[in-house]
């Protein structure tokens, strides 16, 4: 099928939420995508920071295989070995205490919202209040969407739920003010990723920290993007001056699978009784064996100290480049800003003509998400296409 022909069905039949570049990828292995005709592609957009371990990882095929040739799923009524090993591997990486297992992001998100309005009401908080940044995102989902400032119309989708409040994302000082009695937690993406990549301060951070201790809130940490090794520690608060109670992991966690799942601190893992929350799909045990197996791979400390070496070398290759004003990440979580004549739009597409992925979170911003399994010479040959894509 033609990519004309394909337009024509989307025209019909797609609902028009995307814009979709005219290229269709038939096969991916590693960090290289091919399209109908055979040509190929360096990745380094990982599917929005979802292929960490690039495509097709023999390790994860075969997981996949196997548990589909056995079962399929059986419902969360009754037990799945693949979930509850699951459930204990993502506690022991992290925050040590339960987990909820889901689907996407934004299915995590809900349930961390949830979870910290329940626990505001254990306190005797009636209309408990989550505060968050400007510039964060965090899903689509009404609840998501209303704790994401940007994209919380109320003359597209309003009603919106209330209860949040959104503070500028560089302001201590109005963060501490927005954090009170009626706080149920404070929500941040450690590093912002819709909004080009932008790391959040320490200051900001441990200011958070101390007013949720204060006011007896949880800290939320929505690492969806920046979680799963992309910072080059398996969870971006690894290298944070603060601990979340609360972590939100998705995207990379199914190694292409959907898989999402909240993490608790010990001392709210019993918040949610049976009833309060569920999935029908959420821990199923195809998903599951996938994101063992990738959790498996990712933590490993030489590949997460070989993403942090790429990184530097990627960032200070994108800073040599003359057009680039502004290069910001950590890890293979990588952003820049580009002088303001240039549309990043074209320089997007320019380097997929030439065989490179990446995004455009802005006008005047690119951002690249390559597998965490690159080498010295993707990078290289990223830089050199980039270069003359910009040209």
């Amino acid at each position: 099928m033609t990519i004309e022909e394909m337009r024509r069905l989307e025209r019909r039949y797609a609902v028009p939420v995307y814009v979709r570049s005219p290229i269709e990828f038939v096969r991916g292995e590693g960090t290289r995508l091919w399209d109908p005709e055979g040509h190929e592609y360096l990745d380094f957009f990982a599917g929005l920071s979802v292929h960490n371990l690039g495509h097709c990882h023999p390790r994860i095929v075969a997981a996949i295989r196997e548990q589909a040739g056995l079962l399929a799923g059986s419902s969360n009524l009754f037990y799945s070995e693949p979930a509850m090993r699951l459930c204990e591997r993502l506690s022991v990486s992290s925050l040590g205490g339960k987990v909820f297992l889901c689907n996407t992001g934004t299915e995590a998100v809900e349930c961390a919202i949830k979870l910290a309005r329940k626990h505001a009401h254990r306190r005797g908080i009636e209309s408990p209040e989550i505060v968050t940044l400007d510039g964060g995102f965090h899903g689509r989902t009404l609840g998501a969407l209303a704790a994401t400032p940007r994209l919380a119309r109320d003359d597209l989708f309003g009603p919106l739920p209330d209860g949040f409040v959104a503070v500028p994302r560089d302001d201590p000082e109005a963060l501490r003010a927005a954090i009170g009695p009626r706080t149920a937690a404070v929500m941040i993406e450690p590093i912002q990723g819709e909004a080009g990549i932008v790391l959040i301060a320490d200051e900001i951070l441990i200011g958070a920290r101390e007013a949720c201790e204060q006011h007896g809130a949880v800290l939320i940490f929505d690492e969806i993007q920046a979680g799963m090794g992309r910072t080059g520690s398996l969870w971006a608060y690894e290298q944070a001056p603060v601990r979340p109670d609360v972590i939100t992991a998705a995207k990379a966690l199914g190694g292409g699978l959907p898989v999402g799942a909240v993490v608790t601190a010990p001392e709210l893992g019993d918040v949610f009784e049976p009833g309060d929350h569920g999935s029908t799909f959420g821990g199923g045990p195809i998903a599951a064996r996938a994101a063992i197996e990738t959790l498996e791979l990712i933590d490993d400390p030489v590949l997460l100290g070989r993403v942090r070496e790429l990184g530097e070398r990627f960032r200070l290759g994108l800073e040599a480049l003359e057009p680039v004003t502004e290069v910001r990440g950590r890890g293979l979580m990588v952003g820049v800003s580009l002088v303001p004549e240039l549309d990043a739009a074209a320089i997007r597409d320019r380097a997929l003509a030439l065989g490179l992925v990446c995004n455009v979170p802005g006008r005047s911003m690119l951002r690249f998400l390559p597998p965490l399994t690159i080498a010295e010479a993707d990078i290289d040959e990223a830089l050199d296409k980039l270069r003359r894509a910009l040209a």
